[in-house]
């Protein structure tokens, strides 16, 4: 499952961060690594970009990028 799939109050665990490059480096930075708890807060009307809470901070993140994120979903 990715990130997209997540539904407003739901959280998952990062099982692993796709692909190469720049995008999956600087997503790596800002804290979405294997092992971190995220949680959807919401999306915008549009349903872009999402907002995550992750490591006791907020994250706007376009959804093309959230789609690199494989995801382990949390019970609950």
């Amino acid at each position: 499952m990715n990130m997209t799939q997540l539904k407003r109050g739901q959280s998952a665990i990062i099982k692993q961060v796709h692909g190469a490059g720049v995008v999956a480096l600087r997503l790596q930075e800002l804290g979405l690594t294997p092992g971190t708890e995220i949680t959807l807060q919401c999306t915008a009307p549009l349903g872009d970009p999402l907002l995550l809470r992750l490591r006791g901070y907020s994250l706007a993140l376009r959804r093309e990028d959230a789609m690199l994120l494989e995801m382990i979903m949390l019970r609950g």
